[in-house]
């Protein structure tokens, strides 16, 4: 397997940095999501459950649920832990909960049991419609799976691992396993906690304390995840292969001391959305594995004082991973609202999320649709759909590594100016950290 190829740089498992021309003039920060301009984008004619753009107010006697609404890998189920209803400052309790979101209408399952869960409970739909519960009962991480039984709810025990804290990583494109990591100081354990023969079985130990966890492509087979090896150092992705035993191969290696995270990818096109430091802070941006395409750091996502992050990428876009729309989460003193963006457009578009939106959750469809879960006072389950919005119209003025306007990609350069060096494919591996000039 291969990792994208950056201009600047030899191409392979490693993947550098192009930074870009050097900006003049300019504050260290750029404009905020308030004067964006440009950048910013009108609500797109015809878009379903589509609202202004901007921050939405919260909901103020919406229930906080401790976790986070988790989705299957084709956006069928959901599911998360929520509170039963009760009077304002009541100590309410939690339960599990399962939308189906793959019909006509949402509609959401309630799954209580005999008693309520605790807060740190963490659960993952699975493509069949159970729900997988990872709980904690003292040293032990224990796994059920949840299914509705009539006015009952099901319950079938699938076993316990012995560790103080265990994550579950996102559900396996395959919808019927589920992974969870166990990181220590000196070596992380991958557990198989759902779609076993025999309950948890331990898949890899991989040396280094391990986090994250991005899915590389449709068969559930190779997993991305960011590690720091034991005794410190920078954070570095890494490709786990799950068919070898958890063999562990580099996947982004930007610059030597840089801390380069794996945010999301999408196998249909190799679009990969990457967080380092490699350009001096910590930036978001943007690759393609296994291609000579550089790594970038668009300045349109950087708004200042507020926080960037990627939760999905439009799928079916084969081969073409600029025109992907990536669907960001965007955190400021306001609240959380949407944005969307594609490599090609070079434009932060920003929309208000729905009423009671659960913040980082959503999925595209295939044609450019943007579903995002949200439940509030009026309406217990439903889904906004945002059609995504065109980049049409002038692009922003950016230099070149040559002095030009951009490339012929539409891509947004940024950073420090770097000569152009033609790239080489090497195997996985084999890379060099450091740039070096062509020998031709």
């Amino acid at each position: 397997m291969t990792a994208c190829a950056i201009e600047g740089g030899t191409a392979g498992a490693a993947t550098t940095a192009d930074p870009g021309p050097e900006e003049s003039g300019e504050p260290e920060e750029p404009v905020g999501a308030e004067s964006a301009g440009a950048e910013g984008a009108a609500e797109p004619e015809g878009a379903a459950g589509a609202v202004p753009a901007g921050p939405a107010a919260p909901w103020a006697d919406a229930p906080r649920a401790p976790g986070t609404f988790t989705l299957t890998a084709d956006g069928a189920y959901g599911a998360r832990l929520t509170a039963a209803p009760g009077a304002p400052g009541e100590q309410r309790a939690w339960y599990p909960e399962r939308w189906t979101l793959d019909g006509p209408e949402p509609y959401a399952v309630p799954l209580p049991l005999h008693q309520p869960e605790e807060p740190d409970a963490q659960v993952v739909p699975l493509a069949d419609g159970r729900v997988l519960i990872r709980r904690r009962v003292a040293d032990r991480q224990m796994f059920s799976l949840l299914y509705p039984t009539g006015p009952a709810t099901g319950e079938l025990a699938l076993g316990a691992v012995e560790c103080d804290g265990m994550t579950l990583l996102p559900p396996s494109p395959d919808g019927s396993s589920v992974y969870g990591l166990s990181a220590g100081d000196h070596s992380s354990l991958l557990w198989l906690v759902a779609g076993g023969a025999f309950g948890p079985e331990l898949v890899a130990e991989i040396p280094g304390h391990c986090s994250g966890g991005v899915w590389l492509d449709r068969a559930g087979r190779m997993l991305a995840l960011d590690r720091q090896l034991p005794g410190g150092g920078p954070v570095k992705a890494v490709a786990v292969d799950l068919e070898r035993n958890g063999e562990v191969t580099p996947l982004l290696q930007i610059a030597p001391a840089s801390d380069d995270r794996l945010l999301l990818a999408d196998p249909d096109s190799g679009l990969l959305l990457i967080r380092s430091d490699a350009p001096g802070h910590d930036r978001l941006g943007w690759g393609v594995l296994g291609s000579c395409l550089p790594v970038r750091f668009p300045e349109c996502l950087r708004p200042a004082d507020v926080a960037v992050t990627p939760f999905a990428v439009q799928p079916g876009q084969m081969l073409m991973p600029e025109s992907c729309a990536v669907a960001l989460r965007i955190d400021g003193a306001a609240g959380s609202w949407v944005g969307v963006w594609r490599p090609q457009g070079r434009r932060l578009h920003q929309l208000a999320a729905p009423e009671g939106w659960s913040a980082g959750a959503g999925y595209w469809s295939r044609d450019g649709v943007l579903h995002l879960p949200y439940a509030n006072a009026a309406t217990p389950c439903a889904v906004a759909r945002i059609e995504a919005p065109g980049d049409d119209g002038p692009l922003p003025e950016t230099g070149g590594t040559d002095g030009t306007d951009g490339d012929a990609s539409g891509t947004e350069p940024s950073g420090a100016v770097t000569p152009p060096v033609v790239c080489k494919p090497v195997p996985l591996g084999q890379a060099p950290l450091h740039r070096t000039a062509s020998p031709d």
